[in-house]
């Protein structure tokens, strides 16, 4: 029995071998014969002259061998930090890690934690939700939760992102809502903070426009991101049927031209740039006209996980945020599928948890319900050990025919790992939930959010860094 593995360990795999390779045959065919169209003349710039690469006024070809040379110059694996310089996670491509889980991203509404009621995001609510966010354990990063509807827009992006880092020492994942905003909010987080790059704690979000358009607001900021050293996360979204072919392998093979395009890109700018890729793959519902998250989409998102893992790439996918009408049963679903098949599977980053209604509405007891389901999904995926097969063996025979093990040694010293940290809602009997009033489980969820919300405080420093951001962002704004 000494040849038996130790551990246990589920996991799911979608695509074979041969089917990547057809995946990446098919890519490369979509990117040497269709090319991407590139809207940015300075983006442009950066395509001309280079071997590989035919490039006719705004569109681009590439040939097999510049994709080579792109994934053979990338980092295999990256290292993120927190504000306080140490190590948080590690995207590897070696599959020793797991996948990380964040919360926002960019909604446009506010779900209020104990009635539901949804109404526009404000700026106290980036501040409520980075905090809890930093309070649950389960979360290693914060991407841009909302966009505040009580700021102008230009200064929503550069205090969204004060906030931010205010209120967390966590990773951030950086969204602008106005593209010119970006950089501004860089040299802030610069004035703050000093240099990003040698032990960065942002990834900075972009995404191109699919089907196969380098848009000059994500190529511009891409290259400032480059520029200052930074990783950044390299996303595409497609809707099968809208932006992509109705078909999945049709669907992938799209999204994967797009994300090879933009590790050229990359390369090109700065030889080694850290990029993480993937996919946030949907489906198109044309009679309510809004996207929608399925079980082929989300074998769709493991399948991009497969491709980077082909690849020897970090890895960026989808997070569950759906079409939930708050933390419900409609919502559970999704968030549950996305959760375990992530851990199971291939996902590095899934960085956009707590969304509602396709992701306008950012919902604090929907981040709360996929705090407690992803530490259930991340158990399961541990699988459990065969380390200890004699131990077991001798519990049995003094235990004996008609015996019992709740006095055994080992029970006292492993029973507490039955609970797997405490539980979201208490186990209850049934005489124990008649004796509570009967609650709702939906009402215990949200109860138990307001209290977390409460209590969040966020770093120690969370004033100074505060005090100190709104006096430079004031300065940069101008009277």
């Amino acid at each position: 029995m000494d040849d038996v593995p130790h551990q246990a360990r589920p996991k799911i795999t979608v695509l074979t071998r041969d089917q990547v390779q057809a995946v990446h045959r098919k890519s490369l065919d979509i990117l040497s014969s269709v090319g991407i169209r590139v809207d940015s003349s300075r983006a442009g710039a950066v395509f001309e002259d280079i071997s590989g690469i035919l490039r006719q006024d705004d569109l681009v070809r590439f040939s097999p061998e510049i994709i080579d040379w792109a994934l053979s110059v990338a980092p295999r694996d990256i290292t993120v930090y927190d504000r306080a310089g140490n190590q948080a996670f590690s995207l590897c491509t070696s599959g020793a890690g797991e996948t990380s889980f964040g919360i926002g991203v960019t909604n446009l509404f506010y779900q209020v934690a104990g009635t539901d009621d949804v109404r526009p995001f404000l700026r106290q609510d980036m501040v409520q939700g980075v905090r809890l966010g930093d309070s649950l354990s389960q979360f290693s990063l914060i991407s841009t939760l909302g966009i505040p509807h009580d700021l102008p827009e230009y200064a929503a992006d550069l205090y969204s992102g004060l906030d931010m880092l205010a209120n967390t020492q966590k990773p951030l994942v950086l969204l602008v809502s106005k593209d010119e905003a970006f950089e501004p909010l860089l040299d802030l987080f610069e004035h703050l903070q000093g240099d990003l790059g040698s032990k960065p704690f942002i990834l900075p979000y972009f995404n191109p426009i699919t089907p196969l358009v380098l848009n000059e607001g994500t190529a511009l900021k891409i290259m400032a991101a480059v520029e200052r050293g930074l990783p950044f996360i390299y996303n595409n979204y497609g809707m099968s049927g809208a932006s992509t072919p109705i078909t999945p392998f049709g669907t992938l093979a799209l999204l994967n031209a797009e994300l090879l395009a933009g590790l050229v890109f990359s390369q090109l700018l700065r030889e080694g740039t850290p990029v993480i890729l993937g996919s946030l793959p949907a489906g198109f519902d044309m009679r309510s006209m809004i996207s929608t998250y399925t079980p082929k989409t989300m074998l769709l998102n493991l399948a991009c996980a497969e491709m980077m893992d082909f690849y020897r790439l970090p890895h960026s996918g989808t997070s569950g945020s759906c079409n939930g009408w708050g933390p419900d049963l409609s919502a559970s679903g999704t968030l549950w599928m996305n959760h375990l098949s992530s851990c199971l599977g291939k996902v590095g980053l899934a960085p956009f948890v707590g969304g509602n209604f396709d992701s306008m509405t950012f919902s604090p007891a929907t981040v709360v319900y996929a705090n407690e389901i992803i530490r259930q999904a991340r158990s399961f995926a541990k699988g459990f050990s065969f380390a200890e097969q004699e131990q077991d063996i001798e519990d049995i025979r003094r235990a004996g025919p008609g015996g019992d093990f709740l006095y055994s040694e080992r029970t006292f010293a492993l029973c507490r790992e039955l609970d797997e940290g405490l539980p979201l809602w208490p186990n209850l009997s049934l005489e124990a939930w008649q004796e509570k009033g009967s609650p709702a489980a939906g009402s215990w969820l949200r109860a138990r959010t307001k209290e977390l919300l409460a209590r969040a405080r966020g770093p120690e420093d969370r004033a100074e860094i505060t005090a100190r951001g709104e006096a430079y962002v004031k300065n940069v704004l101008g009277p």
